[in-house]
This record gives structure tokens, sequence and C-alpha cells, in this order.
């Protein structure tokens, strides 16, 4: 039989995990905020020449209407989908009354979009669902025939387009309206980033020899879960000789003294926005190597390099011909970007190094624009690695700093 818990290690004692306790929730204006994030979409829209876009991502739906029911299940079994226009009323199909949105006009039935809930007569459903968007056409008042459509079954487009629609990706549209945030939404975001920080303490506070990986980062997901926060990407946290390569998920190892302990957090937290930060922990009692500190320099050189080429208008060509390159031992392990987008999930763009994989395409980062700068250095065949990454906003004259967890002074002195 397990070990009784005393009371005060119980989950209803848990005096620490909720960030309310240290520093105040910001006020935010959430129908200023549903205004801003609809008005970006509904550009997008304009941009693209589309009458409307059909959205199925549950990130797509938290940012358009503020929908997070069932959000990991949505991901693969999608059963509601949103209507939006250009102009006219916004519509969301496929859900119970009661979890109406704030920001929707109707709730209407909806139609099977995925094998779970449409099996073999999917093609009958896609062709009632082209039928719907046909006649929502009619009542909204456009004759503009082109739809943006994210994420959906082939049989659907296959169905629009029998149907005399104009069928374009809903993706183009989802992501060019995240892409600048609002200050609401950093408001957001720095909320999010806290509940990480506050987990991160505690995985630092209880990180000792003995814990395991899975361990340490229940309790990242456990802070997150009690801030009303809502999931994690993956559950990136490495420790010892899994350290290196990077990309390997928290198993059930045992930390050991002397071990480089490195993690990502890829949590979608409190409002639906990301905290995207890194960290690469040292454990005692034993000392850390000086192999291991160099490492932890080099990952911190390429960091700051990099942020200091933070600042509107720069091409992303630019910033990759101009990153900091590191020497060849660290090519085969490097991460696979140097920058990457964030809002609501991990987002464009992202700027490939330069001894990667070329970048699949170009442009410039914008003022309100959120990216993450990433580093891992980790020589191939060697057992330690580390991981940093550092959350900032891209302001005037270059970047504010939103992610403010410490670096490791053991690894730095």
């Amino acid at each position: 039989m397990p070990e009784m818990i005393v009371p005060d290690h119980l989950v209803a004692a848990d005096l620490w995990s909720d960030l309310r306790r240290y520093r105040d929730m910001p006020e935010i204006d959430m129908a200023r905020l549903y205004a801003y994030r609809l008005g970006r979409l509904r550009g997008a829209l304009r941009k693209a020449g589309a009458s409307m876009c059909v959205l199925v991502s549950p990130i797509s739906l938290r940012y358009a209407v503020d929908f997070r029911s069932f959000a990991l299940f949505q991901s693969h079994i999608p059963i509601t989908y949103l209507f939006v226009p250009v102009e006219g009323p916004i519509v969301i199909h496929g859900v119970y009354d009661y979890l109406k949105p704030p920001v929707v006009d109707e709730c209407r039935e909806g139609r099977p979009i995925s094998f779970f809930g449409g099996g073999y007569n999917l093609p009958d459903a896609a062709r009632q669902f082209a039928d719907d968007i046909a006649s929502y056409l009619t009542e909204i008042g456009t004759d503009n025939r082109r739809v943006a459509v994210e994420y959906i079954n082939p049989s659907i487009t296959q169905a629009l387009l029998q149907r005399g629609l104009e069928v374009i990706d809903g993706v183009t549209v989802s992501e060019e309206a995240r892409l600048i945030k609002s200050s609401d939404e950093i408001a957001c975001m720095r909320w999010a980033i806290g509940v990480a920080e506050l987990g991160i303490a505690k995985m630092k506070e209880t990180m000792r020899p003995g814990v395991t990986e899975v361990q340490l980062w229940g309790l990242l997901n456990y802070t997150n879960l009690a801030n009303n926060g809502d999931w994690h990407d993956c559950r990136m946290l490495a420790s010892g000789p899994r350290i290196n390569p990077w990309f390997q998920e928290a198993s059930q190892r045992k930390v050991e003294s002397g071990d480089l302990v490195g993690f990502d957090t890829d949590m979608i937290g409190p409002f639906g926005y990301f905290a995207d930060i890194s960290r690469t922990f040292h454990c005692g009692p034993a000392k850390p190597t000086k192999r291991q500190k160099e490492l932890y320099r080099l990952a911190m050189q390429e960091i700051e390099h990099n942020l200091r080429l933070v600042k509107p208008a720069i091409t992303f060509r630019e910033f990759q011909q101009q990153a900091l390159v590191l020497p060849e031992e660290y090519h085969a392990n490097a991460y696979t970007c140097l920058v990457h987008g964030v809002g609501m999930a991990d987002e464009y763009p992202r700027i490939n190094p330069v001894c990667g994989k070329p970048s699949p395409y170009d442009g410039i980062l914008e003022q309100g624009m959120v990216i993450c700068v990433e580093s891992y250095v980790g020589a191939l065949g060697e057992r330690d690695g580390v991981k940093l990454e550092q959350q900032v906003l891209v302001v005037e004259d270059g970047y504010e700093t939103l992610s403010s967890y410490p670096f490791e002074e053991c690894l730095l002195d």
C-alpha cells in the first residue's frame, strides 16, 4: 500500500501555485481585446480578397471568439467550426448552447467534418456543408465567392469547388491576423509567462538527485492548470545523457548529481497565450564541469548576439546572415531555428540558421510582433548540451524582454 500522505501535502492545502498570491492579475479590457482580434481577422480577410473564413483550429477558435472547450479533442477530431465574414454575423457550429463563446452572434447545428463524426458518409456531409456556405454568403449579402478554409478534410474542399466557390488556405488569414499583438494581448502574455516562471521556480526548488524528469515536468503542468491555463504542446525536459541531442521528451529517468537538466515550457497558459521559455539547470551537489560551463557560455553568447539583431524592418534573410555562427562541431545538433514567432502558440515567422535548412520565405520583423530567440549547444556524440530561449516583444528601438527567469549562476561563474 502507498504511504499515507499527511494533509498539509495535499493539493487542497496547496499554498504556492496560484500566481495571484504574489501579484495582481492584470485587468484586461476583454471587450477591447476581442474587438482587436476580430478586426485583425477581418483585415486579413480583406487583404486576401475573401468574403469569409471557416476556422477549425482550436487556436483560431480561441483567437476569434475565445472558444476554448475541448481544445485538444478539437485538434484531432474537429467538431466545432466558425464562420467569420468580412461583414455580417459570426456563426459558430457544432457546440452545445451553454458553451456559446462571448463573441458570436449565433450558434447553429454543425455538419460532420471528421471521420469520427461522419465516417464513410463524409462526402454527403461535405456537400451539405458547401450548401451551408453558399446559403450563408447569400444571407450576408455578398457576391464574393472566395472563401478561406482552415485545416479541413479534402471532401469539403472538393464540395466547395463543385459548388462554384473559390477556396483559399485559411491558415494564411489566421496567421496574418495573429502577427501583431495589442497591449491587451501583451498583458495576457506577461501573465502567462509569470505563471510559467512560477512553475519553473518550483521545478528548480524541487530538483535533486532521485527526482524523475516527469515529476519535474508535472510541477510545471500543474502550475499552468492551477492558474486556469490550457496545455503544453509537448513535455520537453531532458537530463544527463538525454539532453544531447535535444528534442527528447520527459521520461522516468531519475536526475543524478552533476546532470544538466534542460526544458522548454511550450505552454499555452492563462487567457490562451503562449509562454515559451527554455532554461538549463545544473543539479548538485556535484560542481559543474568546465565543459558544462563552456557549453552554457556559448549558448548565452548566441542568445545575446542574436537579441542585438532584433529590431523592426530587419529582414529574415539579413537576420540569418548576421546571426552568430557557432563552431562547426555544434552544427549537427543545432536548434532547428534561430527565431520564431509566438502568440497563442508557435507561429509565423521562423528564421533558420545559415548552417541548417534554407529558410522557406523572407519577410521583416515588425513592431508589435512577439518572437522567441533560441539556442541549443551540444556537440555530436557528447553527453552534455544546453538549451536556452528568450521571449521578447519587438518595439520601436529594438526589443523588450518578456521572459525574466534568471540564468544559472553556477554555470556562468
